[in-house]
């Protein structure tokens, strides 16, 4: 079996621990500790994030989307061929390294989706631009930590609390979309974002493309009314 081979670290912000990329072959993975937070096999449901999102937006050809996490850019390149040429896309990504690797170590991987004229790489965490933004964007694709149920970083919780979605629920324009990813189910999430006011569906979708494996969980959250 062909060993693992470490090509970089990077901290987290806040000290959350170490970022670790690895290599084995032409497979890539990102781990935090014990823990893969990514790999480059898996993408089905990083996909699905995006290409569920645009069929629910009013006008995919000129809409504004926020990504939160760049991760291995699958969300992004998704968004990339289901948004029209009039698209904005921004990403935010809290880790710098992770920026550098997209163009650097995992350049095999990310392509030149980095070089789209539509997109926007923002260093910062998504919260910030969340927070600073109004009535602003038609979709957030939010693919932090390991959803509502983090494992990373305890600041990353202020994303899902109540404060979080009421937020995202302004920053979105009416009729805008929040769609997050999750590894798992919570039971709770639903619920909290309809108190928000959102409109939400709930969907179960293949971690990898195959028929087999394991399963992850999108919301897909409407802020009602016309943009």
């Amino acid at each position: 079996m062909i060993p693992w081979e470490l090509l970089d670290t990077a901290e987290m912000p806040g000290g959350g621990g170490q970022l670790r990329l690895m290599r084995r072959g032409t497979e890539y993975v990102i781990r935090l500790g014990h823990t893969e937070l990514m790999n480059s096999r898996l993408s089905g449901s990083e996909e699905a994030l995006a290409t569920l999102t645009a069929a629910r937006l009013r006008n995919p050809a000129a809409a504004r989307v926020l990504i939160g996490g760049l991760g291995m850019g699958f969300t992004l390149r998704a968004a990339e061929k289901a948004l029209g040429e009039g698209a904005r896309i921004e990403v935010a990504e809290l880790v710098p390294a992770v920026v550098a690797w997209a163009r650097g170590l995992m350049a095999p991987v990310f392509g030149d989706c980095l070089d789209d004229r539509r997109v926007t790489v923002l260093e910062s965490d998504v919260l910030d631009v969340i927070r600073k933004a109004k009535r602003c964007y038609d979709a957030i694709l939010l693919d932090v930590d390991n959803g509502p149920e983090g494992l990373t970083r305890q600041e990353n919780d202020a994303l899902y609390d109540a404060r979080g979605l009421v937020d995202a629920f302004a920053a979105l324009k009416p009729g805008g979309v929040l769609a997050v990813w999750s590894s798992g189910p919570d039971r709770g999430f639903t619920p909290g974002l309809k108190r928000v006011g959102f409109a939400v569906e709930e969907t179960t979708v293949k971690a990898d493309r195959g028929k087999r494996g394991a399963r992850h969980v999108i919301w897909l959250a409407t802020r009602p009314g016309n943009g």
